[in-house]
């Protein structure tokens, strides 16, 4: 069984770990508070985008333009889908980083569909070249505080994609939060843009009007808000999972905490059952010795007289 010294030494490694888990939990929670509070101010300016994206389409039944082309004569097996992957710069967020690379190799590596890979966050980039997958584009940012420049350099690109030809769809993998509690990994498919996909991620106002008219046409107000609301989609993806991936730290911490208390726990029951035990042992050596004393002088005696 292990010595009194060595589960003592346990017991300071494990309160020292504590330490360091119970002060990733507060910076955690401190960044997820400061996330969901941007978040919050930017949202009603996308609400905007979105319901006027929603009018646009909704009025001009007829309307073709670049950013809605599904090119539907392209043969699937001639068809290139660009895929965003957000993931954390680090672990130690449960299963946060497995989720989102999980979901990505079971929707686009499964089959025979052809993939361009760009992966934000430094874990999605090592698990890729682990898995000698190439990247078409890393953008070299953190996941780490999420800004509106990062979020139009990746939109400008996949607009850039896109409208050249060198792929026909854009889609996300990132991770946003599915409850206070949880968080679920999730696609969204950014272009060639869907009315029944807008449609379905906002919430109609009750005043809402399609008897609207466009100057100088619809298109040309296209041309300008369709990249700012894929770049408010991305925004909100990077917060999103920024978000979900300190709420997932922090129940990792927490977890991890309950753990060593448990642990803590145990070990002070072991510790406290060696020391009575060499107590113990201690006592019945000593009354053994003074027993075979008292024995040795009562033959003593015995011969003497």
């Amino acid at each position: 069984m292990a010595g009194l010294r060595e589960i003592s030494g346990r017991i300071r490694s494990v309160k020292d770990t504590m330490k360091i888990t119970n002060a990733m939990y507060m910076i955690s929670s401190t960044k997820l508070r400061k996330a969901k509070k941007d978040a919050e101010l930017n949202n009603p300016y996308f609400q905007a985008m979105q319901e006027m994206l929603l009018n646009i389409m909704h009025t001009s039944d007829h309307l073709v333009h670049p950013f809605t082309d599904k090119r539907p004569d392209k043969k699937k097996e001639d068809r290139v889908h660009a895929v965003i992957v957000v993931t954390a710069d680090k672990g130690l967020a449960g299963a946060y980083n497995h989720n989102v690379v999980k979901l990505t190799e079971e929707r686009f590596f499964s089959g025979d569909e052809k993939v361009k890979l760009f992966v934000v966050g430094e874990a999605g980039r090592q698990y890729f070249a682990s898995k000698k997958v190439h990247l078409e584009g890393q953008f070299k940012y953190t996941a780490q505080n999420p800004t509106l420049h990062r979020a139009r350099v990746i939109c400008d690109q996949m607009i850039d994609e896109f409208l050249s030809g060198r792929c026909d769809d854009v889609s996300v993998v990132y991770t946003g939060m599915k409850d206070q509690l949880t968080s679920q990994a999730r696609v969204m498919h950014l272009l060639p843009i869907v009315p029944e996909e807008v449609d379905g991620r906002i919430e109609i106002p009750e005043d809402y009007s399609d008897d609207l008219n466009f100057s100088p046409s619809a298109s040309k107000v296209m041309d300008i808000i369709v990249p700012d609301l894929l770049m408010g989609y991305i925004f909100s993806v990077l917060v999103e999972s920024f978000c979900s991936e300190q709420n997932d730290r922090m129940l990792a911490m927490d977890a991890a905490d309950r753990n060593a208390s448990e642990m803590i726990r145990n070990l002070s029951i072991q510790y406290n059952r060696e020391r009575q035990a060499k107590i113990t042992q201690e006592i019945t050596e000593v009354a053994s010795g003074a027993k075979a004393q008292k024995k040795a002088k009562a033959q003593r005696e015995e011969k003497n007289e």
